[in-house]
């Protein structure tokens, strides 16, 4: 019985030690990763604008006439 009570405490203790460090580990790098989702975030909203840019100054821009009427007297 001692054995099994033995194998739990250090299932235990090994578990602590895996939370402990992932949370080191977390907040080691949070800096880095937050710099590498902005300069992701920047890049879809640059495409997304880019993307779109050509269609909406399609439409914004009219036509020029090839050819002009005579001029309007005064």
């Amino acid at each position: 019985m001692q054995k099994v009570i033995n194998v739990i405490a250090l299932l235990s203790g090994l578990t602590s030690l895996a939370v402990v460090s992932g949370g080191v580990y977390v907040y080691m790098n949070q800096e880095a990763w937050q710099e590498q989702a902005k300069e992701r975030l920047a890049e879809v909203i640059a495409e997304g604008i880019t993307g779109a840019l050509p269609g909406m100054l399609d439409g914004a821009v009219p036509e020029i006439p090839s050819t002009t009427g005579p001029s309007i007297p005064f």
